[in-house]
């Protein structure tokens, strides 16, 4: 897990993927945070992406840097504890301009069931679960 963060922190832009009815929605993210042995992204509430979870948790990333990419499935999970939310935005000083960890605003998720593979066009594919 530790790995997976430290690539999506190294890459600065990730792609998560969402679906809406039947219609996927793909949008840049950058926050990837462990906390209490879990990894967490971060959102807010008024944004599409906020209800998109809710009615369908299964998400996907994808994130590239230096030709090797990860793609990293599973399903997100809400941890609504102000301590979630300051420690991730304790970690991204940037967005304490638009978020507070008691704002009513701010979501942290969680992944669960994730798999996470890393590839290459140089490499066989590696696998992490966790």
């Amino acid at each position: 897990m530790e790995r997976v963060c430290k690539f999506l922190k190294d890459a600065g832009t990730y792609y998560l993927a969402t679906v809406e009815g039947d219609q996927p929605r793909v949008r840049p993210f950058g926050t990837a945070h462990i906390f209490e042995g879990k990894l967490y992204i971060q959102t807010g509430k008024v944004k599409a992406v906020s209800r998109q979870l809710a009615a369908n948790p299964k998400v996907e990333i994808c994130a590239f840097m230096k030709g090797k990419w990860l793609r990293l499935a599973g399903e997100l999970v809400e941890d609504d504890r102000v301590e979630a939310k300051a420690s991730l935005l304790e970690a991204y000083p940037s967005l304490q301009k638009m978020y507070a960890a008691d704002d009513g605003n701010t979501q942290v998720w969680y992944f669960k069931n994730a798999t996470a593979t890393f590839s290459s066009f140089t490499s066989e594919p590696e696998v992490i679960t966790f």
